[in-house]
């Protein structure tokens, strides 16, 4: 009964292995880029898509608009192609053209762009997994007078009682990962994966109300390239404070 029992474990385990090992030869595609910027000035843009497996399997790209958006007309970009048919290794290249209008012309817009891997039908007992990634695409109008690179230190910070807050004056969005708050060493905030619309106010919650000193705040953002850099500053009372950077390093 052991036997049978130590044969059966045995036979489950390496089912679920082989699996598995179907599913990592016919799944993995990767995008060249972690974010899309779109210039006004650019006719379009394109990224690559590479297909890590060694299977064949389709390709399937589209626009969403951001969650925060209150519209619900589809996004004014065409892509090319929507849908395309990948060899095992191979890779294609996803073009993004705009209409031409649809969007603000006066600060920043971020939509997100899917792509989507559609495996090939295969054996039944061959696990299928649809792989799909999702990256932001920021369409930077023409005219903004404004410098992307120096948008996180742009932000205005200042206490509110229990409150941290946190203004973005500019025209660009801002991402940040995480958010540290400290007074006289004692944690008061800790937050993360936020991002800034233009000319958004966001109130970060306190563990505590503020004392008399300065509240160490540091936080990490994402540039236009993908590399985290870290900003600090001392935040006293309600006069607006903008932070400094410190360092950054490859995402």
């Amino acid at each position: 009964m052991v036997s049978n029992l130590i044969r059966s474990s045995g036979l489950w385990l390496w089912s679920g292995l082989a699996m598995t090992l179907a599913a990592q030869a016919q799944a993995g595609i990767v995008l060249n880029t972690t974010r899309v910027i779109y210039s006004g000035a650019d006719k379009e843009v394109s990224l690559q898509v590479h297909n890590t497996g060694t299977g064949d399997i389709l390709a399937q790209s589209w626009l969403e608009a951001d969650r925060e958006s209150v519209t619900s007309t589809p996004p004014p970009f065409a892509i090319t192609p929507s849908l395309a048919r990948m060899s095992g290794d191979g890779r294609q290249l996803i073009r993004l053209i705009y209409s031409g209008e649809g969007l603000a012309q006066d600060r920043e817009s971020v939509l997100w762009l899917n792509v989507q891997e559609i495996p090939q039908t295969g054996d039944e007992n061959q696990l299928q997994i649809a792989i799909r990634q999702r990256i932001k695409l920021f369409y930077r109008p023409q005219g903004l007078i404004a410098d992307p690179s120096k948008a996180a230190q742009s932000l205005k910070w200042q206490l509110r009682g229990r409150q941290l807050e946190v203004i973005n004056p500019g025209p660009y969005h801002v991402s940040m990962l995480k958010i540290e708050g400290r007074q006289k060493g004692q944690v008061m905030l800790l937050d993360e994966n936020r991002m800034l619309a233009p000319a958004q106010r966001l109130l970060l919650p306190l563990k505590q109300a503020s004392g008399p000193g300065p509240l160490e705040l540091a936080f990490t953002s994402i540039n236009d390239f993908g590399a985290q850099e870290s900003y600090r500053a001392s935040v006293l009372g309600d006069r607006a404070t903008q932070a400094s950077k410190t360092e950054s390093r490859p995402d």
